[in-house]
């Protein structure tokens, strides 16, 4: 495991000649993602490389000898050293020079697939960065933008892993300027000027546009409960710190599909192929030898094709299987019900309301710890404009007698809405007292009480990328959504107006709420974390008790498994937040490589860490293979 600044913080060495890096882009960039099982050992420390940074005398004035037709003439305000990262992840893995005068500029192309003309009146035509003759990509999160303002840097990614060096500060301020105002107006479609961004933003959350005039009160109370724990994560930005044993075994058959982990005896994959148990342990997940094949017939509730969803339910003795109704579609008509005592499928539940069929795109427990109640016979279904709990009983409360049935018997919508439109639901998670957080298309964040399902007591705008998974703590009061690029952290809790501490599921106060932090990788992991780079599934560790808190965060990245620790995130005073404008970002994480893109990455319950270990054991699930990575505190 390597820690984030482990890479992209090595020298930008003036030793090199502009051409240097040329040469080798082409390799670097084929040879990029490859052995990702290996970890980069740093050739300096951080505080070496700022110190030899910080005393390079870097002469910028001079014009280039032989300038390329893009960069004739230079801006001194625009001008910046280029620097091309080589050498993918081995240990002769560096920075050297691609240009060392070149000028930047934000432009748009005058038509479509034009890129060298620049007209900044067509609204329709998004802003491009260009640098040189080397680099030319639309501004959008894509990018992966990482700001250094210490050094006067920014690295980034577009076809290769870049970084850019300003001669002044002022210079720096200006480029981050011009970058912030491109990359809103790509974003929204709107100018990036006050009126719209409280049109975007509604004045209830300006403290996410300008967060550095916000009051810090609520993370800053974070700070407080720290913990100073000695294992592997409380200092997240050192390599080979502390020791990570592995356990790993194929998944029979192959084609893993999701991970259903259990709190008590055993997990569950779920595969092409059927459900194959896993034995719960200390150090991680461990196989049975035992199967349930599922056999799927068609025009039936449960769908046709392989279960892409498993929902645990009447203290793990029972299953809810959702497959897609047809390849290619993430809706499902209803689940089947498997008994995992007897193996068997013991029904194929049908969604309908009001006498019609309905479809549903995901479904969750009814509160954090409901798995493990025998009696809980209900579950919360979501669709894009559709947010409903369904109960396995009937009307009166008598279980169905299914045995007899020809059809599939139709779950009781019991509580529930179907918005007229544009919700665009996409996610959706509880607490521990069954309030729900939904994640949309549009990337807004809404907070549901247990008690009402119609008005959401809260609903936070999006920062402009949909948001595909969802997460919250048990006791309500921080919220992790996952988007393609970053996971953004969010504190519900606000004060009323008597001084009485509120989360954002009980009371409207959205003035009165933080502004999020953003979670993100390096421009250098995120390029070297394979062809399937996105994040997916960012979730808190397991807890499932009132007073026990949450300790870390993960998400998967392609091949990257990435960890951070909540409680640092929560730190005003990290490291990773000063001098940094805007959304503050967290940097620091440890990553987990395999060998294939991974599809599911999660912490064991709280009950299965040990006294050596700060956390539950780590399960990864890939394609074709489970591994669960049991943390140590010893040292090396």
């Amino acid at each position: 495991m390597g820690g984030s600044h482990s890479r992209d913080a090595l020298e930008l060495s003036d030793s090199d000649e502009g051409e240097g890096g040329e040469q080798q882009q082409q390799q670097d960039q084929e040879g990029t993602g490859h052995r990702l099982g290996e970890t980069l050992t740093p050739t300096y420390s951080l505080d070496d490389v700022d110190r030899q940074l910080q005393s390079l005398e870097l002469d910028y004035t001079k014009l280039h000898s032989s300038p390329s037709p893009s960069s004739q003439n230079p801006s001194p305000k625009n001008s910046v050293k280029l620097y091309l990262h080589v050498g993918g992840n081995s240990p002769a893995a560096r920075w050297v020079f691609s240009d060392k005068l070149a000028s930047y500029a934000f432009f748009r192309p005058s038509l479509p697939g034009d890129s060298d003309g620049e007209d900044e009146s067509p609204s329709s035509s998004p802003w491009f960065l260009r640098i040189g003759a080397k680099v030319r990509v639309r501004v959008g999160p894509e990018l992966q933008l990482k700001a250094l303002p210490d050094l006067r840097r920014v690295d980034f990614v577009a076809d290769g892993v870049w970084a850019i060096k300003f001669p002044t500060l002022e210079g720096y301020r200006e480029f981050q300027n011009q970058y912030q105002s491109c990359l809103f107006e790509n974003t929204y479609g709107f100018v990036a000027n006050d009126a719209n961004k409280v049109k975007v933003f509604g004045k209830d959350f300006m403290a996410w546009v300008r967060p550095e005039a916000e009051e810090e009160s609520i993370w800053g109370d974070a700070e407080v409960c720290i913990e100073k724990s000695p294992g592997m994560l409380a200092t997240p930005t050192r390599v080979n710190q502390d020791l990570l044993e592995e356990f790993e075994e194929a998944a029979s058959g192959g084609g893993i599909q999701s991970l259903a982990l259990g709190a008590l005896d055993n997990s569950f994959l779920v595969s092409d192929s059927g459900i194959q148990v896993l034995r719960n342990c200390s150090h991680g997940v461990h196989g049975k030898g035992i199967s349930v094949n599922i056999s799927r017939n068609r025009g039936r509730a449960g769908g046709s094709s392989a279960p892409k969803k498993a929902l645990l339910m009447k203290a793990e003795t029972n299953m809810l299987l959702m497959s897609p109704a047809r390849e290619g579609n993430s809706r499902a008509t209803g689940v089947h019900q498997l008994d995992i005592e007897t193996g068997k499928v013991v029904t194929e539940w049908k969604f309908e309301k009001d006498g019609t069929n309905i479809t549903m795109q995901d479904i969750a427990n009814g509160s954090k710890g409901a798995q493990l109640d025998p009696s809980e016979s209900t579950f919360l279904g979501l669709d894009d404009n559709t947010l409903c709990r369904w109960d396995l009983r009937d009307q009166r409360g008598i279980v169905q007698n299914i045995a007899i049935e020809m059809e599939s018997p139709v779950l009781q919508w019991t509580q529930g809405h179907q918005f007229s439109k544009g919700t665009n639901f996409r996610c959706f998670a509880t607490t521990g007292d069954g309030s729900i957080v939904v994640g949309s298309l549009n990337g807004k964040i809404r907070l549901y009480s247990d008690c009402s399902m119609r008005v959401a007591k809260t609903a936070f705008p999006g920062l402009g990328s949909p948001i595909t998974h969802v997460d919250v703590t048990f006791d309500g009061k921080w919220v992790l959504g996952t988007t393609d690029t970053f996971l953004i952290l969010i504190s519900t809790v606000f004060k009323d107006k008597d001084g009485r501490e509120m989360t954002g599921f009980r009371g409207r106060r959205g003035h009165r709420i933080a502004a999020p932090r953003l979670l993100k990788l390096t421009p250098l992991d995120s390029h070297m974390a394979g062809t399937n780079n996105k994040f997916r599934g960012g979730q808190f560790s397991w807890v499932t008790d009132n007073g026990k808190r949450e300790r870390h965060l993960v998400a998967t990245f392609g091949n990257f498994s990435v960890i951070w620790n909540f409680q640092q995130v929560k730190d005003s005073n990290h490291e990773c937040y000063k001098n940094q404008e805007g959304l503050k970002s967290c940097y620091c994480y440890r990553i987990v490589p395999r060998d294939e893109s991974i599809v599911d990455s999660r912490f064991m319950h709280e009950k299965f860490a040990v006294s050596d270990s700060p956390e539950a054991p780590l399960v990864v699930a890939t394609p074709m293979k489970v591994s669960s990575f049991s943390v140590s505190s010893r040292r090396h």
